[in-house]
């Protein structure tokens, strides 16, 4: 197992070999209690070394004696321009008290008659335009020679 260090709840948290650091990030996120700042990334950090960050789809790994992972939160490197103590909260609360969730989870669109209609009608009038365009293309000739003579 891999142990990452959370900063904001100053516990440490077990994953196993091989576990994508965007679902060791989700999982520290909802282990925090409110107004904890969150995570958003998961670094690897050694003394004198350029921190490794891991991206959310890249298994982590243990880069051996001295690196430690840790989890990045918005505090340790706030956006440009922007104060360092904003709020963490969601300015509302779920009816029992409870923080909404943090990812919404969203279903594909569904193919609905309406939508079929519209790519029908979409389609008609391309080839529409697509013949109006072909006739004037084979006028054209006569229209010069029409207009030459005059």
């Amino acid at each position: 197992f891999l142990e990452v260090e959370c900063k904001p709840s100053k516990k440490r948290r077990r994953f196993a070999a091989g576990t994508k650091a965007g679902f060791a990030v989700s999982l520290i996120n909802r282990k925090l209690n409110n107004g904890q700042p969150l995570a958003f990334a998961i670094e690897a950090i050694k003394e004198g070394e350029e921190p490794v960050s891991f991206g959310p789809d890249v298994a982590l790994v243990d880069y051996g004696n001295g690196w430690k992972l840790q989890a990045v939160t918005d505090l340790d490197y706030p956006p440009p321009g922007k104060r360092k103590n904003f709020p963490q909260n969601l300015p509302f609360e779920n009816s029992d008290g409870s923080r909404p969730g943090r990812t919404i989870a969203t279903k594909p669109a569904a193919i609905t008659a309406g939508y079929m209609m519209k790519i029908l009608v979409a389609f008609i009038l391309i080839f529409m335009l697509g013949a109006v365009f072909t006739i004037a293309l084979e006028n054209l000739p006569k229209l010069i020679l029409m207009l030459n003579s005059m």
